[in-house]
């Protein structure tokens, strides 16, 4: 730390350009990443290098992990402002990802959004915690890779973590032949190019192997050092500073967790006020177009009525055109009996049209019956259409009333309680009486979280899988790497990162070394 930076071996084209990373990562990053800004610029280096594949990610865990860094960036997922297209310059997935299936930019962004709605309410340091806490799983997840040769010359990797020493085939990065965890390795010490390992236990013979370089030798050392230092300090009890920053953290979570909670409890009665208020509308217009309606359907009642009171009136006066006829015919009849001629011929002909005046006064007659009948008819149907239309304009009174009646419900609604809480923060809104009450409260819930996070990660490897399986189809298997084979070949024999180094570290130190000088 002394040592001047261009002082180090460092590139001396210009500019230089640095990149401050974390050397160290926690073995759980919930619990030992203590402050918000810490939290962040990790979640930013660890993505940072799943992009880069530095560190493996299966496809369907990197379409979980982008919905996290979406939800961090951009906030609860609103359909109105994060339109198709919205994530087209986004780098979610790493090429290794994409190139493997026969999907476009819009399918992977359809299939993000869908997770990324459901991570609603999660503010940017709970999304970027998910992030972390699903990628601490992943089996390259801090682990740093040298080359080495044991005593045979055999060529392998060697992979220093959190957790301990792990032995790989150089083929194989993700699951480790051999495990040391830092509990059972007593010192760590190199002479040129030779590393020795000496176990706690002294009647286990040390281990060697070979760097390719001096300078490999002085980072592999200090990275041990400085893992194996973390390793004891987790198991031991927090210092007291660490105490105290635990205990503010701890503070700041649960005075954010409440204000979230307030606002969104505003937020909330914020949105019922305004669901009534638009419901009120609708209903306001519904009534309005009920009225309408109504209002048209008596127009066209009284329209029918006069148009039966004509139609009756122009039946009575033809009815009686007819019975005038008629009688006009009878009297003819009567005229021409009285009036015959003596003659056979004419007596005939007479007849005849005695005959035919008496057909055509019968016809009159029911003729004028039928007028008469449809004069009736018309007179019941024109009492029928002012009973409709009397009943027409009741409900339009009622429809009136009850417009009337909604319209001073609208107006006393849609003008918000003045004492309703606004989102502007002031000052004062800020500060907190943390009292027992509310902390036993908030103990309750983060009991009541561990329950609920036990049931969403059964939830989540469901969905996991499900979006496996509906991808698989779309999969080019040329195009599959090596890593991928390995880790499919791993799930489904079951195999993770921390079931198989506990595997591993259930064999004696004894053998695992000697299976390491075999190797």
């Amino acid at each position: 730390m002394d040592k001047k930076v261009l002082d180090h071996d460092v590139p001396t084209e210009e500019p230089v350009t640095f990149h401050f990373l974390a050397k160290f990562y926690p073995e759980n990053a919930e619990e030992e990443l203590v402050q918000e800004i810490t939290q962040h610029l990790f979640f930013l280096q660890v993505k940072k290098q799943i992009l880069d594949e530095k560190i493996y990610c299966p496809p369907e865990a990197s379409v979980l992990l982008a919905s996290y860094a979406v939800q961090a960036k951009y906030g609860d997922y609103d359909p109105n402002v994060h339109k198709r297209g919205f994530l087209a310059q986004e780098e979610l997935l790493p090429k290794r990802v994409i190139n493997l299936y026969q999907m476009t930019p819009e399918m992977w962004e359809e299939r993000i959004t869908a997770w990324y709605a459901e991570h609603r309410g999660r503010a940017r340091d709970e999304a970027e915690m998910e992030y972390l806490k699903i990628a601490q799983d992943l089996e390259m997840y801090g682990v740093n890779y040298f080359a080495i040769r044991n005593k045979k010359g055999t060529e392998l990797l060697l992979g220093v973590d959190a957790l301990g020493l792990h032995i790989y085939d150089p083929d194989n990065r993700l699951t480790p032949k051999i495990s040391f965890p830092w509990n059972e390795i007593r010192n760590i010490s190199y002479s040129d190019k030779e590393f020795t390992i000496k176990p706690l236990d002294k009647k286990i013979d040390v281990f060697k192997f070979n760097s390719s370089k001096l300078r490999v030798n002085k980072l592999i050392l200090q990275l041990c050092i400085g893992n194996h230092d973390l390793f004891m300090r987790r198991r031991k009890a927090d210092s007291l500073e660490v105490q105290q920053m635990k205990a503010q953290a701890r503070e700041e979570k649960a005075r954010k967790q409440m204000e979230r909670q307030r606002l969104a409890r505003e937020k909330q009665m914020r949105e019922e006020a305004e669901r009534t208020r638009d419901e009120l509308e609708r209903r306001l217009m519904q009534l309005k177009e009920e009225a309408t309606m109504a209002n048209e359907a008596l127009m066209r009642s009284e329209e029918t009525a006069d148009l039966l009171a004509e139609k009756a009136q122009i039946t009575e006066e033809e009815a009686k055109l007819l019975a005038q006829k008629a009688a006009e015919a009878e009297q003819e009849m009567q005229r021409i009996k009285a009036t015959a001629i003596r003659t056979e011929e004419e007596k005939r002909l007479m007849e005849q049209k005695v005959l035919e005046a008496e057909m055509l006064a019968l016809k009159m007659a029911e003729e004028s019956e039928r007028r008469a009948k449809e004069a009736d008819q018309l007179k019941q149907d024109l009492q029928e259409a002012r009973e409709s239309e009397r009943r027409a304009k009741q409900k339009l009174l009622e429809i009136t009333s009850k417009s009337s009646y909604t319209q001073s419900v609208n107006s006393s609604t849609t003008a918000l309680p003045t004492d309703l809480p606004s989102f502007n923060l002031i000052s004062e809104s800020l500060s907190f009486d943390f009292k027992d009450t509310d902390m036993k409260r908030l103990s309750m819930e983060i009991e009541k979280e561990k329950v609920e996070y036990m049931e969403k990660s059964k939830h989540l490897q469901e969905q996991l899988n499900e979006l496996k399986t509906e991808i698989e189809a779309l999969k080019l298997k040329e195009r599959e790497t090596a890593l991928d084979i390995l880790h499919n070949e791993n799930t489904s024999r079951g195999n993770s990162k921390h079931n198989t180094i506990k595997k591993l570290t259930l064999q004696s130190t004894q053998s695992r070394v000697a299976f390491f000088e075999e190797l």
